[in-house]
């Protein structure tokens, strides 16, 4: 794995602590805020590895509070490098997936540095999961609005109930959506998501498929099934050749042509120096099943 991730200027399995953003990652686990003392707003459990993250506030429609964020960046970034976790999945208690942020912490109450911390927490998350080595898929059965919805636009992967829908309504409010609009604006057409950020209405989540800010939409009963098939398919593969392949996609996305040929070019090259790639291949020209290094 750390021969690939050289090929993006990573160094190998310090890469979540040595990321272009890393700092800002370090701060939050030594300096920033503790939060008060409660109840935990999320949970986990992890098994075959498969880790769930349950956003698990729905009295205050799992916002996402800076407590709340800061759970969830710790839950995320949780033995990272375990080669015993192979996918994430982010989900929700309740009828709302998340509302965004809690405007009680947004009130000149609070002082600037406070909300500073606040939406760079956030911004800091939402890069994590694109720098995680494992696939984050997001498992929706409701409402997303704002940082919900942004939350759902960062991840990997995004499977959603039919009864699901979508918005970034801070507009209505007064607090323009401006950083739920980074991701989106990533995820679906430009004039797609300046519709949504400047009238703040929802969108159903067949609309949201359509415009490809999920990758399905399936009946609320199918939904941790569906949801649990695509985790369990990408968590019987090879975690180094799906860390390699997710970095590659990501840094490749916004280059030109060229450069992006040239650098998933250098990352076929390191892939197939990888013990699991060659692996793969000889599996596959002797008519067995692979037996992977993890």
């Amino acid at each position: 794995m750390a021969v690939g991730l050289r090929a993006f200027g990573a160094k190998g399995p310090g890469w979540l602590r040595r990321g272009p953003w890393a700092p800002f990652a370090a701060s939050f686990c030594s300096q920033g805020r503790v939060p008060e003392p409660g109840p935990r707003l999320t949970s986990v459990r992890q098994r075959d590895g498969i880790r769930s993250i349950v956003l698990s506030n729905p009295k205050k429609r799992n916002a996402l509070s800076l407590a709340m964020l800061k759970s969830l960046q710790s839950d995320i970034l949780h033995e990272a490098e375990s080669q015993d976790l192979k996918v994430i999945i982010i989900s929700a208690e309740g009828p709302v997936f998340s509302s965004g942020h809690d405007l009680k912490e947004l009130t000149d109450e609070r002082d600037p540095q406070y909300h500073a911390e606040v939406f760079q927490t956030c911004s800091e998350i939402m890069m994590l999961i694109q720098n995680h080595p494992v696939p984050v898929i997001a498992m929706v059965n409701g409402l997303a609005t704002a940082a919900g919805c942004q939350l759902v636009a960062s991840c990997d992967i995004a499977v959603a109930s039919d009864k699901s829908s979508f918005a970034t309504p801070g507009v209505n409010i007064g607090l323009f959506c401006s950083t739920p609009g980074v991701a989106l604006g990533r995820a679906v057409p430009r004039k797609v998501a300046l519709e949504m950020l400047f009238t703040g209405e929802p969108i159903s989540a067949q609309e949201a498929l359509l415009h490809g800010l999920l990758s399905r939409v399936v009946p609320e009963e199918q939904l941790e099934e569906e949801t649990m098939r695509i985790a369990r398919k990408i968590a019987s593969l090879s975690r180094p050749v799906v860390s390699l392949g997710k970095a590659a996609f990501y840094k490749q996305l916004h280059q030109d042509l060229r450069k992006a040929y040239h650098l998933a070019s250098q990352t076929m090259v390191d892939n197939v120096a990888l013990r699991d790639g060659q692996e793969g291949i000889k599996a596959f020209i002797q008519k067995r099943k692979p037996v992977w290094s993890h």
